[in-house]
């Protein structure tokens, strides 16, 4: 398994945009985006660094592997 850590809200968003996530809007400290044809929209806040548990659940919720994202950044 691939490590998690360091990675900053701004490097999250762009390594979801490469595989076809898009930003929907911003509210508040955090970026909303969506993806045609999934049913969930991620909220990635905007911090120098993200929790572990956080970026997990980013990870999980796009519906890729730890190793899927790492590879995007």
């Amino acid at each position: 398994m691939g490590r998690l850590a360091n990675i900053s809200g701004k490097d999250a968003v762009k390594a979801f945009q490469k595989i076809g996530w898009y930003v929907v809007g911003q509210v508040g400290s955090h970026v909303m985006m969506s993806k045609q044809g999934v049913r969930v929209n991620l909220s990635i806040p905007q911090h120098k660094e993200l929790s572990v548990g956080t970026l997990r659940a980013l990870i999980r919720n796009a519906g890729i592997t730890v190793e899927e994202f790492i590879g995007l950044l």
